[in-house]
């Protein structure tokens, strides 16, 4: 019996390895030259730059960091995190609420005094649930947090207002802050967030590649490229993949492309379940690489609030990542633009966005122009999902539709969901645990 595969990212490959690995025949059809999707990275004058936006090798869950640890064994480096917010020109701790005592007298006052009072109306009944994300940032962090920084950087990087998302999707994301560290940070004692990803690892050589390619590495005679879908049909109890030259058939299908190239190669999909699959929202990418001469200050990343410093979102800075993925005396920067399809990020040349990141990262004081060797811009369409008002209504829509047609949906951007690749590992485990052999 064999399972076809549709789509050969993170989620894709580690599917097959583990069907394989229970004696699964398996067939994984992907569309670009090289398998790895938004876990692919690209190699060019010395310099490796992953091709989706900064990744790393970190997870609450033990069980997939031990699976990703071990497929980088021998190959990894492992660094300590050291995040930074830039604010009006300081650079301040992240997460924020953990970075109070880096701001200015006047806006550590502003958080703390509007996060002790929202703290206090919400243990009294004062203030109503949530409704929406902008609510819950409000009702978790109070008015100075929110203000100063989580509306504002949510908003740039999500590009959709934050009273128009749905606010599901936060619960374990995004946890509220314990209200001893908040007052610990005001007052300048040290405390630390997000403690999951502290520790972090990351490739040593290939770039986060490296990790798709060692989970491929049993299954890589099973991988067709340069097969893009456009036609998913069932001839009697056989189902018909083709990519308009050929078909290829198999007994079983699952699905990790993302859920509008699934329908669109499917025939006959009622206009419904067409009308909210188009209404789901997600941002495309920019990835502006820059290589530089010299070294950089020793951050992880940082994230950029405020819309007056440009149009990214984060900085990212590999070459802290791996000691090897930039050339001897030069270091290397990844800058990270989100937008929504078609809009005007989409429509700028090449040159002109790094033209906007370079001017970016000179006003930050991270490079200047005579000291850039190197830049190139990626561009991916699906990026980030947005979990717009609507989204939980129109998502069950398509996935009731997929499940009605005997099409499992499994990662992030087929089951439409928001998952780091810890999560998409952690989905495909358990939906290997339930399907049957």
């Amino acid at each position: 019996m064999t399972t076809a595969i549709l789509g050969g990212g993170l989620s894709g490959l580690t599917l097959a390895r583990l069907l394989h690995e229970r004696g699964d025949e398996v067939v994984v059809l992907e569309a670009e030259e090289r398998y790895g999707g938004l876990c692919r990275s690209r190699t060019d004058k010395g310099y490796t730059f992953d091709i989706g936006g900064s990744h790393i090798v970190f997870s609450r869950d033990k069980e997939v960091l031990s699976f990703m640890e071990k497929m980088i064994e021998g190959n990894e480096q492992r660094n300590n995190r050291n995040t930074k917010i830039f604010y009006k020109g300081r650079y301040v701790k992240y997460p924020f609420e953990n970075g109070l005592f880096d701001l200015s007298p006047e806006d550590r006052f502003f958080c703390i005094s509007e996060f002790v009072k929202t703290l206090i109306a919400v243990e009294k009944g004062g203030v109503k649930a949530p409704e929406n994300f902008r609510e819950w940032i409000y009702y978790t962090f109070g008015k100075g947090i929110a203000e100063c920084y989580m509306v504002p950087y949510n908003e740039k990087i999500w590009k959709y207002p934050t009273d128009k998302m749905s606010l599901h999707w936060v619960d374990g994301r995004i946890p509220r802050p314990p209200v001893d560290d908040v007052i610990k940070s005001a007052v300048g004692i040290a405390t630390e967030g997000y403690t999951h990803q502290s520790v972090f690892s990351y490739p040593l050589d290939g770039g986060i590649e490296a990790l798709v390619r060692a989970i491929a590495r049993p299954i890589e005679p099973f991988i067709r490229t340069n097969f893009r879908i456009t036609s998913v049909s069932r001839k009697g109890d056989r189902w018909q993949i083709g990519n308009g030259a050929e078909t290829i058939e198999a007994d079983r299908i699952i699905s990790t492309i993302p859920v509008q190239h699934l329908l669109a190669a499917l025939p006959g999909v009622p206009a419904d379940v067409r009308a909210a699959c188009d209404a789901l929202v997600y941002n495309s990418l920019v990835c502006v690489n820059v290589g530089i001469t010299g070294s950089l200050p020793d951050y992880s990343w940082l994230y950029i609030p405020d819309p007056a410093l440009g149009k990214t979102n984060r900085v990212s800075c590999p070459s802290q990542y791996s000691r090897h993925v930039a050339p001897p005396g030069h270091s290397a920067i990844l800058a990270e633009i989100t937008h929504q399809p078609g809009d005007a990020v989409s429509r700028m040349s090449d040159a002109e966005l790094v033209d906007e990141v370079t001017g970016t990262l000179a006003a930050m004081g991270l490079a200047t122009p005579d000291k850039i060797s190197y830049t190139s811009v990626v561009r991916q369409p699906f990026a980030y999902v947005v979990y717009d008002i609507r989204y939980q209504e129109n998502i069950k829509v398509v996935k009731d539709y997929c499940t009605s047609a005997g099409i499992p949906l499994v990662g992030r951007f087929s089951e439409f969901e928001y998952l780091n690749m810890d999560g998409c590992i952690r989905s495909v485990l358990d939906f290997v645990r339930q399907y049957p052999a």
